[in-house]
């Protein structure tokens, strides 16, 4: 199941799209998101959150 970032959460500090092997996400206004179709599920994300916004949808 793909991660999604909860934008409450997000600081939009670009750690998580620092480390995504495929480029799923992005930077919006407030907050970073997870390209669903192209997150391969792979966790690396969620590590490196500092205000634990990311999880599995």
């Amino acid at each position: 199941m793909p991660r999604i970032i909860n934008p409450e959460l997000c600081v939009a500090c670009g750690s998580c799209a620092d480390v995504c092997p495929v480029s799923a996400i992005s930077a919006g206004d407030a907050a970073y998101s997870i390209n669903a179709d192209e997150c391969i599920d792979c966790g690396a994300c969620e590590g490196t959150c500092p205000n634990g916004a990311i999880s599995e949808a």
